[in-house]
């Protein structure tokens, strides 16, 4: 599937800020950047709503700095579905972008949790079925978009990690794991206070093919940090803070603005 390579979509999935159910209607934004070795690379900006138990978010990302001379990748990101038993249940994901001159389309639809639908464009070439581990019949079931996995609904600040998410991006399943690591404080445009840092593991499940060293890297070797922050009141807690360690250095996302809005 022509895209952006594993690494960098998971460091940009992890800077979308999503939205859980609350008494009344609630929004928040999110401005983010992706630096690498020091040097921007890409910039996020997303805002999400949620009212009467659904959630919906819009964003976009694009190439930024020395990447746009070798990569001009843009494009618009959207999910929505609904809160139930403090789980997200996604209903629809779609992402458009294009690379260059390259435009690529994944359209993922969901019922109560599970994939019924998945469009790709450019589709997918042939696969070697002796090096690729195909998707079974209930690997989607259960599962999250790119964007409602990395945020995550809990009782306070002290339960975020100790989880695993399961994840779908169109092609691949993948486990995402959390386990604690620190706590700590904030200060950026929009919020001031206290966060908690995960440690998170990555493993492949369907969808891959086997011996891919970019993979392997975030599986076995991979340092990746997640630092969570409340989306107000809403029990909801969204990064604000991550890096991911790749093969050819680390990639750090950072929220310039998180904050509520009218």
């Amino acid at each position: 599937m022509p895209r952006l390579s594993h690494a960098l979509v998971a460091a940009l999935a992890i800077a979308l800020p999503s939205a859980a159910s609350a008494a009344s209607p609630q929004s928040f934004k999110g401005e983010y950047t992706v630096s690498f070795l020091g040097l921007s690379i890409a910039r996020s900006t997303f805002s999400s709503h949620y009212e009467n138990g659904a959630y919906a978010i819009e964003g976009s990302v694009t190439a930024a700095g020395l990447a746009k001379l070798f990569d001009d990748t843009r494009g618009t990101i959207s999910s929505k579905g609904t809160i139930s038993g403090k789980k997200m249940v996604p209903q629809a994901f779609r992402a458009d972008y294009t690379s260059g001159k390259k435009a690529s389309v994944v359209d993922i639809r969901f019922t109560n949790g599970a994939v019924t639908s998945t469009q790709v464009v450019p589709a997918p070439g042939k696969r070697d079925p002796n090096n690729w581990v195909p998707i079974g019949a209930g690997d989607l079931a259960s599962v999250l978009d790119p964007m409602a996995a990395t945020v995550i609904y809990a009782d306070s600040l002290d339960q975020v990690c100790g989880r695993k998410v399961k994840f779908y991006d169109g092609e691949m399943r993948a486990d995402l794991t959390l386990t604690y690591a620190s706590k700590g404080t904030i200060s950026v445009p929009g919020y001031k206070g206290d966060t908690i840092t995960c440690r998170m593991g990555f493993e492949p499940v369907a969808g891959y093919r086997k011996g891919r060293k970019a993979l392997n890297y975030l599986q076995n070797k991979s340092r990746m940090m997640v630092t969570f922050a409340p989306l107000g009141q809403t029990g909801v807690y969204a990064p604000i803070h991550a890096t991911v360690g790749t093969q050819i250095g680390t990639l750090t996302i950072s929220a310039g603005r998180f904050e509520a809005v009218q």
